[in-house]
């Protein structure tokens, strides 16, 4: 056996197998699989083997676009058989939710080139002719859906990564994971130690046992999954084509042929976790006991939506275990605050995002970037709060919702409130209805009278119309309060500090008692960050920017943190309120005996009532404003002063819907919408933060400047929209001329302006006052007109004043 290599990737099913094949890919021929029992041992080799592009995450849809196509790249490679049916894929809708849904998916897929279209009934029965139509509305058909060889398409991405140059362990379990002063590891095997500059975890149902050699918590849990074979149906094989695949998410289950007859699985609501306490290193080619209790009911709905079921006697039964991470996401990436550690672990759909999972984690191990925005996948989307006690009930969640309709506005019950802040009681008190992010409850909305304290999850406007609509008034006439909680904050200190930032943000950095916006960039020159700088004195900053990117952020510090400079995360360490609307310095003024005479961008120490505050003149609602920051110790006496001085101005909370509307005033763009890593800070406007002029070779400089000369082909622009009851929410395609050429970023209504809005990304050469567009929402084509002019403050007075 080999005792050193360049990487070694930790467990051999579909995904590490894709790992070590698109690593040699990519040049990189010094790498080793080692696997505690065969290739496909775990839940590789009982998986159904179905693959699909759908997927609500566009970046997400895209890389199961690309693990798809890639199988016949590896029987060409290879010579082997990955057992391939391309037979095409119906996914079912009953009731015009489920229809939204379809229809808001084809529309994202327009603009990626993916060839679905919306079917109505009878092109269903033609199609998938076992189908019971009754209550059936129309359906997504996907031509590229299928299903495979699960065994034969792992060994084919081995044979592609041996032809490539690398090894392969089997019969050889991973006992310990030590890393060395230097940052490599030796990796303790019953054959012996292997040193390696790279470890990569991709332990399938073993990863938390892995990871916890090495002193990680990686948030998945396995979960029980049963599907069944039936016997020869002559339904099935008299027809003269193989029948597609049909997903029925009423009945919680999928349907494929198998070969004369049928298999049929299911996401059952009484499901249950498995191997809880851990999963014991004795497990491999083994499946659970038969449960058709757990799924009783599933089997009865898809009997009436499949009648041919009922004459079809039950051939096998599948009961097996594979994992989830809480959102059902893979989790791919470095683990934040270890070096040269790599996961490639709770990749639940295995043939779909394989592939993918293994060219994005390759890219980001050899090229330092990803050729596109994975945060959907970053194992750094969780934070060091998260625990398994969290863990387990927000993957039985993710597995019972796997069929369900995911909403827009929805916020999933399980496992909340799990992080609060002082003013959660308070908040709650006075009628919040609350979101999370990042594990934090966060107000949406404040309900008043008889508004409702639940919004309805919807693709159209919700019953949190109203109350959003009376907020957004209050901060545009009046005064309103929010708290800053959910900004992710960072403290930077030490005589190298500002060299430091000068490197790591692209734009100018300010003097002490003021502050800056600044994008920050990918070597590439692609957005990872959005930030205010805030410069408290020479050696002190304080950054801030989305609070659910924190650890994604952190990350990225430390990966690039010198001598001279500390750098702490206090999110948590720092709270407080955000003031905004024409009589917040009225308010302000009230609570303080300094005289309240900051300009614009400003920083100041001052004394809040009895607290002592930083308080910055800003504010995300393009209006006047202030952000007002505290030890959380002392937030709950901070808003008594606040709230008392601001009810003689008609103060009122605020939430985040009404937020995310008084950002479209003033076309502001917001993180991993307009700002994400699948775009260019010239693509998106923030090139206009970056300094130029500054001496120094930040980060992304080169990227950038080329930009500058020769600017990309498409630019963000602000659309008002003819819309009814829907709004943009993401992805919707862009039609000009006739043909799509763009897609949309986020959008809303603008309750100030009484106005639909969508901000997009379209061709530069288009970007003009009055162009007319159509957007597609929801399968309507929406008219739609290009503006330039803000729609609140357009020339910044009152936000400056």
């Amino acid at each position: 056996m080999k005792t050193t290599t360049r990487v070694a990737v930790i467990g051999g099913g579909v995904v590490g197998c894709s790992v070590l094949y698109h690593l040699t890919k990519l040049g990189w021929s010094d790498v080793m699989l080692i696997e505690r029992s065969e290739l496909t041992s775990g839940s590789t080799w009982h998986a159904a083997g179905g693959f699909h592009t759908l997927n609500g995450d566009t970046n997400m849809a895209a890389l199961q676009g690309y693990t798809i196509r890639l199988y016949r790249e590896l029987e060409e490679i290879t010579g082997m058989s990955c057992g391939l049916h391309h037979v095409g894929g119906i996914t079912l809708a009953d009731n015009r939710d489920r229809f939204d849904m379809l229809l808001a998916e084809r529309a994202k897929h327009r603009y990626m080139g993916l060839e679905t279209e919306i079917v109505g009934p009878d092109d269903i029965a033609k199609l998938a002719p076992i189908v019971n139509l009754d209550g059936i509305i129309g359906a997504l058909y996907d031509p590229l859906d299928g299903h495979l060889d699960p065994s034969g398409t792992t060994h084919a991405y081995a044979r592609a990564a041996r032809m490539g140059g690398a090894t392969i362990e089997t019969h050889c379990m991973v006992q310990e994971t030590n890393q060395r002063p230097d940052g490599t590891w030796d990796v303790v095997t019953d054959k012996g130690t292997v040193h390696a500059e790279h470890v990569v975890n991709a332990g399938g149902l073993w990863a938390r046992e892995v990871g916890a050699m090495a002193g990680v918590y990686l948030p998945l849990h396995p979960m029980e999954h049963q599907y069944l074979v039936t016997d020869e149906t002559p339904e099935i094989y008299e027809r003269d084509t193989e029948h597609p695949h049909v997903m029925d998410p009423a009945g919680e289950s999928y349907l494929r042929q198998e070969g004369r007859g049928l298999c049929i699985g299911f996401y059952e609501q009484p499901c249950r976790p498995w191997a809880v306490t851990g999963t014991p290193w004795t497990f491999g080619h083994e499946l659970l006991p038969d449960d058709f209790e757990k799924i009783e009911q599933s089997i009865e709905f898809t009997y009436k939506r499949f009648p041919v079921l009922e004459r079809a006697g039950v051939k096998s039964v599948i009961h097996g275990p594979f994992t989830f991470a809480p959102d059902g996401n893979p989790l791919v990436g470095p683990i934040p605050g270890l070096r040269n550690y790599w996961s490639a672990c709770g990749v639940m759909a295995g043939f779909s995002q394989g592939g993918g999972v293994g060219l994005m984690l390759a890219q980001w191990m050899i090229e330092g970037e990803c050729e596109r925005d994975v945060s959907a996948l970053d194992v750094a989307r969780f934070g060091d709060w998260i625990s398994p006690g969290y863990t387990l009930p927000k993957v039985i969640e993710n597995y019972q919702k796997r069929f369900s309709v995911s909403y827009p506005n929805e916020e999933l019950p399980a496992a909340r409130p799990n992080r609060t802040t002082p003013m959660y009681d308070i908040f709650d008190g006075i009628g919040a209805v609350w979101g999370a992010q990042y594990g934090l409850e966060v107000a949406n909305y404040f309900a008043q009278g008889d508004e409702p304290r639940y919004e309805t999850p919807s693709f159209r406007r919700s019953n949190a119309w109203d109350a959003t609509a009376r907020e957004v008034k209050s901060v545009r006439e009046d005064v309103g309060i929010n708290e800053v909680h959910n900004f992710g904050k960072y403290r930077v200190t030490g005589p190298r500090a500002r060299d430091w930032l000068d490197r790591i943000m692209a734009g100018r950095l300010p003097k002490p008692g003021r502050l800056s916006l600044t994008p920050m960039l990918s070597p590439a020159g692609r957005l990872i960050g959005d930030f205010t700088v805030s410069c408290l004195d020479a050696e002190t900053f304080q950054l801030t920017a989305s609070y659910g990117s924190q650890a994604y952020h952190m990350r990225w510090f430390l990966q690039h943190q010198e001598d001279g400079v500390t750098i702490e995360n206090i999110s948590d360490k720092l709270n407080g309120f955000q003031i905004a609307g024409p009589l917040s310095a009225e308010v302000l003024q009230a609570c303080t005996l300094a005289p309240v005479d900051l300009k614009f961008l400003d920083v100041r120490h001052m004394t809040i009532g009895m607290t002592d505050c930083l308080v910055q003149r800003v504010s995300y609602t393009g209006d006047l404003g202030y952000e007002i920051y505290c030890d959380p110790m002392a937030q709950r006496q901070l808003w008594a002063t606040l709230w008392a001085a601001g009810q003689p101005h008609g103060m009122k909370p605020f939430g985040m819907r009404a937020m995310m509307s008084l950002r479209l005033d003033r076309f502001f763009g917001s993180w991993m919408r307009e700002f994400s890593p699948d775009y260019t800070a010239a693509e998106t406007g923030l090139d206009r933060f970056i300094s130029f002029s500054k001496p120094v070779d930040f980060i992304g400089r080169s990227a950038a400047e080329t930009e500058r000369d020769t600017p990309p082909a498409r630019q963000l622009a602000v659309f008002e929209v003819d819309a009814d009851d829907a709004d943009v929410n993401a992805y919707e395609p862009v039609w000009i001329d006739g043909r799509v050429q763009g897609f949309c970023t986020s959008g809303g209504y603008s309750h100030h302006a009484g106005k639909s809005i969508a901000m997009a990304l379209i061709p530069r050469e288009k970007v003009a006052e009055g162009l007319e567009a159509q957007i597609e929402i929801l399968g309507q084509m929406r008219s739609a007109r290009l503006i330039t002019q803000p729609l609140f403050d357009p020339d910044g007075a009152r936000l400056r004043e």
